[in-house]
């Protein structure tokens, strides 16, 4: 058998909680093997892996979809730099997209920040007689609207 961790000594590097990592296992996104006690043993590479999904979690990714990446990656093999362009090039146009909302949000919300809305002529967010509604639910004034952008990405929670 190669290198291999316990599933606390994984859930000590990585940071994930033991109960987490059981379920990155029943989502396939890791694989543990199992001793002759049935303890679990991860390969030293899991590590890479456990980092890969918190971060791309972090960045609004669904495990679905974390799942379908890490399935297009070589299990018998660290991934390569290639591999991971392969990866990020399809991922980009949303973290884009991801990062354009949220410097508009920022930017939108420092001017509301201890406002109290004490000028409703400025307010970003006032939809006075919620004339809005007709567009479908959420904030419609922060998110991209079709009409303003035919592009927009829609922009997971």
């Amino acid at each position: 058998m190669h290198e291999s961790i316990t599933i606390g000594q994984l859930s000590a590097r990585s940071g994930v909680a033991p109960s987490a990592l059981r379920y990155y296992e029943r989502l396939g996104l890791i694989r543990a093997e199992r001793t002759g006690g049935n303890q679990r043993r991860y390969p030293r590479t899991e590590l890479r892996r456990v980092a890969f999904i918190r971060i791309s979690q972090q960045v609004g990714v669904s495990l679905e979809e974390i799942r379908a990446a890490l399935d297009s990656l070589p299990a018998s093999r660290t991934p390569t730099a290639s591999d991971w362009a392969r990866l990020s090039a399809t991922w980009r146009q949303r973290l884009d997209e991801r990062i354009r909302l949220m410097t508009k949000l920022r930017d939108d919300l420092d001017g509301c920040i201890g406002c109290g809305c004490l000028s409703l002529q400025r307010c970003t967010l006032y939809n006075p007689g919620d004339t809005l509604a007709g567009e479908g639910p959420g904030a419609r004034l922060m998110l991209p609207r079709p009409a303003d952008d035919a592009e927009a990405a829609v922009i997971p929670s």
